[in-house]
């Protein structure tokens, strides 16, 4: 159950509480498109190309089903400030990705620096403000099957809210509305 409201501590500065539960709502009316409800605030959302389904495998552009915990935040330190929130951080380095080849061993994990990685890897360093700020959710990751489908994040969308690859994005001053009720405990339930 959702915490009823989330609001900021003394001053502002602090949320008093964590949320227990995030929901994702798909809209009715198109499977491109959701509602994040995080206690009292509802922002927009887009979701991936292939709506929000049951993922059955890397590349089919579903945003997964399912209730999931929220590991990290990793940050564009040179564009945003660091993230308010409870979760772990870490500043994306220029060298940073994501494997999504399902041969390699390092499947659905983030790789640093080196080997530069293959043309299909994911780069979290990217030129657009996508990935300024991600929230790593954690799908097929405790154990990872390859080939069932990684690098599943909360991020930033783009201007006209098109669909993601999979993932859930928001815009940039929602998400960071949002990060500050968010902890270690708080799932995010998506469908």
């Amino acid at each position: 159950m959702t915490r009823s409201a989330p609001h900021a501590g003394k001053h502002g500065t602090k949320p008093s509480r964590c949320l227990s539960l995030i929901h994702v709502a798909v809209s009715p009316g198109g499977r491109h498109r959701g509602m994040v409800i995080a206690g009292a605030i509802r922002v927009p959302c887009a979701l991936g190309r292939g709506g929000a389904q049951i993922k059955w495998r890397e590349g089919d552009g579903r945003t997964p089903l399912g209730l999931f915990s929220l590991r990290a935040i990793h940050y564009r330190a040179d564009r945003v400030p660091v993230p308010r929130s409870r979760l772990p951080k870490r500043a994306v380095r220029a060298g940073d990705w994501w494997c999504d080849l399902v041969s390699d061993r390092r499947y659905n994990r983030l790789v640093r620096d080196r080997p530069p990685p293959p043309a299909s890897e994911e780069r979290l360093r990217r030129r657009d403000n996508l990935y300024d700020i991600i929230v790593e959710i954690g799908f097929n990751d405790r154990p990872v099957v390859r080939g069932k489908g990684s690098g599943i994040f909360w991020h930033v969308a783009r201007p006209a809210f098109s669909p993601t690859a999979g993932c859930i994005a928001t815009s940039l001053a929602a998400l960071q509305r949002v990060l500050p009720f968010i902890g270690p405990h708080t799932r995010i339930r998506i469908g």
